[in-house]
């Protein structure tokens, strides 16, 4: 048995990951920095530490291209030397393992779940969870909203058609409410 291909994302109420302006140097754009203050509670007793906890629990990472670079590609370990697997539109000259590099994104979303076994599957960034969502490869959402509006920045779901979601879980603690849902197919 596989386990899930999970998105997992913090976002804010008017739907950024990031605010206006996010590059190398501001990773998170103008702004964006707050929706990660639920972060400091991630070692506690509370549901941001079974959070994340359970995203540490994960198996396998995939990742954009754009996510990838902007986090200085982890320097090679996202978490506990977990296999690391990038979509991008193009693989080049630098792209070598242990990090594995795919433009066929249920290539990527097979290796991923070989490579996690039974436990889940981290998804980063908005452009691989919206190729992931429209090949019909991502299982489940879990989204930390913040109650903040950003106004402005990098939306989560800019081109994503109607999808079917289950509301599974619901988790409040200071400042984030965390949501888990199920894609219905």
């Amino acid at each position: 048995m596989t386990g899930p291909i999970r998105l997992y994302m913090t976002m804010s109420l008017d739907g950024f990951i990031a605010g206006p302006d996010d590059r190398p140097g501001q990773e998170l754009g103008r702004g964006g920095g707050r929706l990660f203050n639920w972060l400091d509670h991630r070692d506690g007793d509370g549901a941001s530490g079974q959070i994340f906890a359970e995203a540490m629990a994960t198996g396998a990472l995939i990742s954009g291209r754009r996510t990838f670079e902007l986090a200085g590609r982890w320097q090679g370990d996202h978490h506990d030397g977990v296999p690391i697997h990038i979509l991008t539109h193009h693989v080049g000259p630098a792209d070598v393992p242990p990090v594995r590099f795919y433009t066929d994104v249920a290539a990527c979303a097979r290796d991923a779940r070989a490579a996690a076994g039974d436990r889940a599957v981290m998804v980063h960034g908005a452009g691989a969870a919206q190729s992931l969502l429209r090949a019909g490869e991502l299982d489940e959402l879990e989204i930390h909203l913040v109650p903040v509006l950003l106004g402005a920045g990098r939306r989560l779901f800019d081109s994503v058609g109607p999808t079917e979601l289950e509301l599974v879980r619901r988790l409040e603690d200071e400042g984030v409410t965390h949501l888990r849902f199920v894609v219905r197919r």
